[in-house]
């Protein structure tokens, strides 16, 4: 009953987060913004108060790992300490390591910090950021653990790459990690994205149907790097995706293309971070191994997240059509 009540206050502040966001009185329903009118102080030491944000337990590990790159980002914008808050299963917290090395929100609280909730603010409004500053001095010499609303929105995710690829390489399920993939063979992965963006495109729904790409799309990338690649191995195809062998015709003269519908999340995670070369789809499932991963990175330019200005990053357009001389690229 506790947990019903709970999941019942949280759709509701959602719903008037939502209604209110774009409004002139959105920031005054936060008690934090209030404390800042009252409290105002001006030192900038914050050497008490930690920084942390909530992965979103009705999401996907992509859309989590998201919200926690966001919370560990903005930690250092703000020059406070971070708090690690885990992931939605135990598997998946193991599996990724980002809490290795962080102190946990949870021993936070117990030994006396309070929770205090931030506004959503646009990283790129500067005067949305000063007043998210402002309202975090004004806590200042107290034990507070400031959360980020839920899904504070961080667009340039790679700016945490090199931390959270220390992170995930120490975890300890690397030493007993298997994959199938073979080291004498240049080892390309594809992420479909279907799912529940089949279902949104009889649905109409616009927020799913942005992420829609026809298999047509993959095909045309795949054909391009095979054509360009330059390696002495030989070469093998490992497709990730939801459905059967059937929902994917367009792939069938492909030689040595394996399917991998049945893998775990997590096996298909890391066959797609330890890839010589992926190819990504318009979803963080693979956007977030492809940050992870040291290979080629053959990606969507109109996403939602942006990408590192590297060379190892070849942004591809909607027919499949990219800067083919990047495949010459030596990776480090």
């Amino acid at each position: 009953m506790i947990h019903l009540i709970h999941k019942i206050k949280i759709k509701i502040w959602s719903k008037i987060v939502y209604i209110l966001r774009d409004t002139k009185i959105y920031f005054i329903i936060y008690r934090s913004f209030w404390h800042f009118l009252f409290y105002k102080k001006v030192n900038n030491v914050h050497d008490t108060i930690y920084f942390s944000a909530v992965p979103n337990r009705g999401a996907g590990i992509g859309h989590q790992m998201a919200n926690w790159i966001a919370g560990y980002w903005f930690a250092k914008q703000f020059n406070l300490k971070f708090a690690h808050i885990p992931f939605s299963s135990n598997e998946w917290e193991s599996f990724l390591g980002f809490g290795n090395g962080e102190i946990a929100v949870q021993k936070l609280l117990k030994e006396g910090y309070k929770k205090v909730l931030l506004p959503l603010f646009n990283e790129t409004n500067s005067k949305e950021v000063t007043l998210i500053n402002r309202i975090i001095s004004s806590y200042v010499d107290e034990k507070i653990v400031f959360l980020c609303e839920q899904n504070q929105s961080y667009h340039n995710q790679f700016g945490v790459q090199s931390s959270i690829q220390q992170k995930f390489f120490k975890s300890k399920v690397r030493e007993k990690e298997k994959l199938v993939f073979l080291k004498d063979k240049y080892n390309i992965a594809i992420h479909v994205r279907r799912g529940d963006i089949v279902i949104g495109q009889k649905n109409n729904n616009p927020n799913l149907v942005m992420r829609w790409q026809n298999n047509e799309y993959f095909v045309n990338v795949l054909n391009n790097v095979l054509k360009h690649i330059e390696t002495n191995k030989s070469i093998a195809i490992y497709l990730f995706s939801q459905g059967v062998e059937a929902d994917f015709p367009e792939f069938a003269n492909f030689e040595n293309l394996t399917f991998c519908f049945d893998m775990s999340p997590q096996d298909s995670f890391s066959h797609m971070v330890f890839s010589d070369l992926l190819i990504t789809s318009k979803s963080s499932f693979s956007y977030k191994p492809a940050l992870l991963g040291n290979g080629l990175k053959v990606v969507p330019a109109n996403f939602w997240h942006g990408y590192p200005k590297t060379k190892d990053w070849i942004l591809a357009d909607e027919d499949g059509l990219f800067n083919y001389e990047l495949l010459k690229t030596e990776m480090k």
